[in-house]
């Protein structure tokens, strides 16, 4: 028996991951079971087809690192390929408008798919269990089904967003999709209706039989290189046999003497330290929580880490990132007093527009009794909506937030990755973790990460208080709010001559997953309200 808690968007990965904390894995063991369970549950956030940042912490071992697993642009591509195609970026800044839309559904939307090998090394290396036997529960969801949770028939039915198609067309245009998620007349499945994927499960008995290297360069690999070349798309033979994670330092920071590990590039970690760094020069706390003046503050803030990213923030292979001028406390000043004069940063867009969001992404936070910590974001990016005959899965669809246009930081070249603004992060208070978080929501994960962290270090909340606290964003000009934004505050915002979107929802920018360890140990966790979240401690 391992004593710890575990907190992501899906309550049978959570109880997965807790079994495995109860039969005595670890917590690597723990975040491998329940990512492989999420993938068969809500196949259109992540998937074995997928990439992500993985943020491990096992202290015992003496172990700190990110094991980052982008999903990379094939080989075939070319820089110039898509430059004639763009009809606009999307409003979000998330991804562009291609004609034919070629980047953002079907085949040509599929990079490299990291996220298998990246669980099964992060489980050779620091788990303690076999990757046959976490591959159980996820097999038994796929072949005994499971209900269709709200969350997941909203995102079906979501209209447009941002300028992108509608979410429908990613479970009813390729005829495998269709096959698992909608019904004889052509419909989906309905919420509660018992959802099952025999054919996945299929493959993850083969890749339990016969090991993660047959999906990257044995039978599986064979039947997914013919599907590609038979439709057009990009993933070749020697593509596959490239997918491996990459070990990186955390990108580390402070704040009011808490010590920030985060991911690198591409990854987000670079814009929370660069917007923690700024803020660290307002007295934030007697500002009152989202008064008019922190909001204003913090939107700012995440203005310029926002307008950096677009200009200077890529793939650190192909792009010079100036990680140590964007993370430097002397810039961060300098920004700071921008804020103070009353100027307001610009967020330049290829084409004007409003914001929208798009989320395909989920998360894994665990904490066990021996301060081993780990924060998993993974991901589909934007789903491609193909799925091989008798395959099962979806690929990601992450070619669609590459940049067409030739000679800038998130342009297209083979074997690249492009910007992701995942970032699993860590707080340290001292030598010992503090808050362990992450979150899905695309451009808006480091701003919802930001917040949640904010309302621990400066109002002293818990984790669900940090949470479900109001939340807002600006990742352009305008500033957005959730509908628990007081209205109040967005009038004080609009005298001073913003632009601001208020949602009906109440919950939005982000799902946050967070883990809050006291000094004595004790676990605090928040799941984010907005899915049908879980945030369980083991069994006693």
């Amino acid at each position: 028996m391992t004593r710890g808690m575990i907190s992501a968007p899906q309550p049978e990965a959570v109880e997965a991951g807790l079994e495995v904390l109860e039969a005595g894995g670890n917590a690597v063991d723990a975040a491998v079971a329940t990512a492989l369970v999420q993938t068969a549950v809500d196949p259109q956030m992540c998937g074995i087809a997928g990439f992500g940042t993985m943020h491990v912490y096992l202290p015992q071992h003496g172990v700190h690192t990110t094991l980052d697993f982008h999903g990379r642009s094939p080989a075939a591509v070319r820089e110039d390929m898509w430059q004639d195609l763009i009809v606009r970026e999307a409003e979000d800044g998330w991804g562009f408008i291609l004609e034919g839309r070629v980047n953002e559904k079907g085949y040509g939307a599929i990079s490299t798919p990291r996220t298998l090998v990246a669980l099964s090394t992060a489980l050779e290396r620091w788990g303690t269990r076999s990757f046959g036997d976490l591959l159980d529960p996820a097999i038994a969801y796929c072949e005994d089904g499971y209900a269709v949770r709200p969350h997941m028939w909203e995102f079906w039915h979501e209209p447009p967003v941002a300028g992108r198609e509608s979410n429908i067309g990613l479970v009813t245009k390729n005829p495998a999709a269709r096959a698992i998620y909608c019904k004889d007349d052509g419909s989906t499945l309905d919420i509660g209706d018992v959802l099952r994927n025999p054919d996945m499960g299929a493959v993850l008995r083969r890749i339990r039989d016969h090991g993660v290297d047959d999906f990257y360069s044995g039978d599986i690999a064979q039947r997914i290189v013919a599907d590609m070349q038979a439709n057009g798309g990009l993933i070749s033979a020697e593509d596959l046999q490239q997918c491996a994670p990459e070990d990186n330092a955390p990108l580390c920071g402070d704040y009011r003497g808490f010590r920030i590990a985060t991911n690198n590039p591409p990854g987000g970690g670079i814009q929370l330290i660069e917007m923690l760094n700024i803020l660290e020069n307002f007295d934030l706390k007697s500002m009152g929580h989202n008064s008019v003046d922190y909001v204003r503050v913090v939107a700012e803030a995440m203005k310029i880490a926002t307008a950096d990213k677009d200009a200077k923030v890529g793939d650190p292979r192909f792009v010079d990132v100036p990680v140590e001028e964007l993370t430097s406390k002397e810039y961060a000043a300098a920004k700071a007093e921008q804020i103070r004069r009353g100027e307001r940063a610009a967020v330049p867009r290829f084409n004007s527009g409003g914001n929208g969001e798009s989320k395909h992404t989920t998360q894994v936070t665990v904490v066990d009794e021996h301060d081993n910590c780990v924060t998993m974001t993974h991901t589909l990016g934007q789903p491609s909506g193909v799925v091989t005959p008798d395959l099962g899965f979806m690929y990601n669809g992450a070619m669609m937030v590459f940049d067409p246009r030739p000679g800038r930081p998130g342009s297209l070249a083979p074997g690249k990755a492009r910007f992701s603004a995942l970032s699993p992060t860590m707080v340290f208070r001292g030598d010992r973790p503090y808050l362990v978080l992450g979150a899905p929501g695309a451009t808006y994960i480091t701003m919802g990460n930001l917040q949640v962290m904010l309302n621990v270090l400066e109002f002293g909340m818990s984790a669900q208080e940090a949470i479900t606290a109001p939340r807002f964003s600006a990742t352009s000009e305008t500033i957005e709010l959730t509908n628990l934004i007081r209205r109040s505050t967005e009038r004080g915002l609009q005298q001073l001559g913003y632009n601001t979107r208020r949602y009906s929802k109440a919950f939005k920018f982000a799902w946050v997953h967070a883990i809050r360890i006291g000094a004595d140990g004790a676990l605090d966790g928040g799941a984010d309200p907005a899915t049908d979240g879980l945030a369980a401690m083991t069994s006693n």
